[in-house]
């Protein structure tokens, strides 16, 4: 129960802090690709990626990346090729993006090297049909406390056409910018400017040191209980059968984090 609760944590706190870092400017970023990939034959890339599953690791610890590669087309998939890379490092405290340190971050590994960045070859995928991939990963004695993202992209070849598939890592900002803004500034992926087959979820190394994540949890668990006293003063207030309402020359509650606009009198 203990240890379901603990993957419980990690991947909300990988959810939270990558969504953080998609939006700053990252380390290690390839060149930009000279020639695109294809679209998928079909409308939804997201059934490739699923199950993924973060790690949180002590300095000198170990643990494991998992996710699984699933083939949602109408054929085969081959030549499958799976990359992990981290990329980018949220300190703690503080939670600004800074330059990775390779010589203090997190290693990889794949069967035969490791590194903050590899690749896994991966047998053909029937249709229909999944592999699970393990991603062993280390800390050092020297990684600081904070948050590693992780990137990922898969290669694949189905019916003799090749196929790319990324996430947010691999582009720099000005290319993300360029393929993910429609017209009017809404937000619409353009796969082609963008030179991929389609997008892949992201994940992260959290490395906790010194009480890290029972802090997070703790400011997490605060935050809720703030929340829950909020909701049921609000309530209790509305459902009053005293029949007394605050004057209209004060204010009927106390500034709130999520703005000051008022559309009727007890918002």
């Amino acid at each position: 129960m203990a240890e379901r609760g603990r993957r419980g944590r990690t991947v909300v706190a990988s959810v939270v802090v990558v969504a953080l870092l998609a939006a700053a400017a990252v380390a290690l970023l390839p060149p930009a690709r000279a020639a695109g990939y294809p679209p998928l034959p079909l409308a939804d890339d997201a059934g490739f990626v699923a199950a993924l599953r973060g790690a949180e690791l002590t300095p000198g610890g170990s643990g494991d990346l998992t996710l699984t590669i699933h083939d949602p087309l109408a054929g085969a998939i081959d030549s499958v090729v799976l990359t992990a890379g981290i990329y980018a490092f949220s300190p703690f405290p503080g939670n600004a993006t800074t330059p990775l340190d390779i010589a203090s971050a997190p290693l990889l590994s794949n069967a035969t090297i490791s590194g903050p960045q590899v690749g896994v070859s991966l047998p053909s995928i029937s249709p229909n049909a999944s592999r699970e991939v393990t991603l062993p990963v280390a800390a050092g004695a020297t990684t600081p406390a904070g948050t590693f993202a992780v990137r990922f992209a898969l290669a694949f070849r189905s019916n003799g056409v090749s196929y790319n598939l990324s996430s947010r890592g691999w582009f720099s900002p000005a290319v993300w910018a360029a393929g993910t803004t429609g017209p009017n500034g809404t937000v619409a992926v353009n796969l082609t400017r963008l030179g991929v087959s389609g997008i892949l979820p992201e994940t992260s190394v959290l490395v906790d040191s010194n009480g890290f994540s029972e802090l997070l949890w703790g400011l997490l668990g605060a935050g809720i209980v703030v929340v829950g006293i909020g909701a049921f003063l609000y309530f209790r207030r509305s459902n009053s059968s005293s029949g007394t309402r605050a004057s209209r020359d004060d204010p009927t509650h106390a500034p709130r984090a999520f703005g000051k606009r008022r559309r009727s009198d007890g918002d």
